[in-house]
């Protein structure tokens, strides 16, 4: 079978789906057994997670504009989507209890704080074409803990539609965003771009700092 750009993305994306037991938060969070102070640090440090993330995908755009117009299109598709997810944060956050001030005082969990670290690394020196492909293979895994997480918070901890719609926002598949990755990949796939050892190597790092990301929390 010949080999394609949407035989790659696919391929990474099975080859980083993440085991059961790398996300120790989901199962209390599910069962309703994490304790409310438990989320109002999720809010709090998604809150930097989701700030920082628009920056580095604005930035990719920005490195991508010259020469791959289909990978900033994605990027730009990104950091758009982050700022209408930090809305939808701020919902949930109140209802955590998460006010002005407390959210001033929070000192941030190097362990939830490492993934958005690496996503700005990989916007200084990622070939946009291979963040393309790390970043949409992760996503896979987060749309599935967010469609999780916005069920059980309405079924065990009574929140609001309006208070769950950041984890709604992300649990939707977003066909938009998927059809926009493809391009982009096979743009990059097609200039010779892509560095399929890099993109795993990206995608694995991600994936692997989203864990420790869900493992801090889990901690607490």
């Amino acid at each position: 079978m010949t080999r394609t750009a949407g035989n790659l993305l696919d391929t990474l994306t099975a080859k980083l789906a993440p085991d059961p037991g790398d996300n120790p938060l989901l199962p209390l969070v599910a069962s309703g057994t994490a304790d409310r102070a438990t989320l109002a640090v999720l809010a709090l440090e998604q809150t930097l997670v989701i700030a920082s993330d628009q920056r580095s995908f604005a930035r990719l755009a920005e490195r991508a504009a010259t020469g791959a117009p289909a990978g900033a299109a994605f990027f730009r598709l990104l950091s758009d989507g982050e700022a209408v997810a930090a809305d939808h944060l701020t919902a949930f956050a109140r209802a955590c209890g998460v006010d002005e001030e407390r959210a001033a005082a929070h000192e941030p969990l190097p362990g939830c704080q490492a993934y958005p670290s690496y996503v700005a690394r990989l916007a200084l020196e990622a070939a946009p074409a291979d963040a393309v492909l790390a970043l949409t293979a992760n996503f896979a895994s987060w749309g599935g803990y967010c469609a999780t997480i916005a069920g059980a918070l309405r079924h065990h901890y009574d929140l609001t539609d309006e208070a769950c719609a950041f984890f709604d926002f992300f649990a939707e598949p977003s066909p938009d965003l998927e059809r926009t990755a493809r391009a982009a990949v096979e743009e990059g796939w097609e200039a010779g771009r892509i560095d399929e050892r890099l993109a795993h190597r990206h995608g694995r790092l991600l994936q692997s700092y989203e864990s420790l990301f869900w493992s801090t929390l889990a901690r607490l």
